[in-house]
């Protein structure tokens, strides 16, 4: 990848309902972790929808990282491309604004679309009312970080340094 490129690594999910909150709580982990170049962003987006356009119109590559509900058995760990980044909570109908393949159209209608992936984990709960994580999907974060990091160096992007 480019090296000017610049990347925001997007954490997505509403931090109330256990799980849903899992690809912020993966962006925290991340940066409390690594130290990241400074073409590389990370952003704890929330349930912010089509407030995030700014941020995610001035990067080259957006990599949102959220709960995913296909099926799978929970835990089970994704990678989403075009069509099926519906998968993601946050690229569906949800409890946000507006979800974000909406938002990633109205970027390109308004100029500039990013490419766009999204890691995703399968919820253990993203129903119950609760600020932390589930002990299962709590067990899996570092695990899903380790499997972030590897899927970004594939894509030659890595943090400035990793942890000891």
């Amino acid at each position: 990848m480019d090296a000017n490129k610049k990347i925001l690594i997007l954490g997505v999910g509403n931090i109330l309902l256990t799980d849903e909150g899992f690809g912020v709580r993966a962006v925290e982990y991340l940066q409390a972790n690594y130290t990241w170049p400074v073409r590389i962003r990370l952003l704890d987006g929330g349930t912010q929808g089509l407030m995030l356009m700014p941020e995610i119109q001035d990067c080259d590559l957006l990599v949102v990282l959220d709960v995913v509900l296909a099926g799978e058995a929970p835990g089970t760990v994704y990678l989403l491309k075009g069509e099926d980044l519906r998968k993601s909570l946050s690229f569906r109908d949800s409890m946000h604004q507006t979800d974000l393949l909406d938002t990633l159209i109205t970027c390109e209608l308004a100029g500039h679309k990013p490419d766009a992936l999204v890691i995703g984990m399968e919820p253990f709960d993203c129903r119950t009312m609760g600020v932390e994580l589930t002990p299962q999907a709590q067990a899996r974060l570092p695990e899903f970080c380790r499997k972030t990091m590897d899927e970004l160096a594939r894509r030659g992007i890595s943090p400035a340094t990793e942890p000891a």
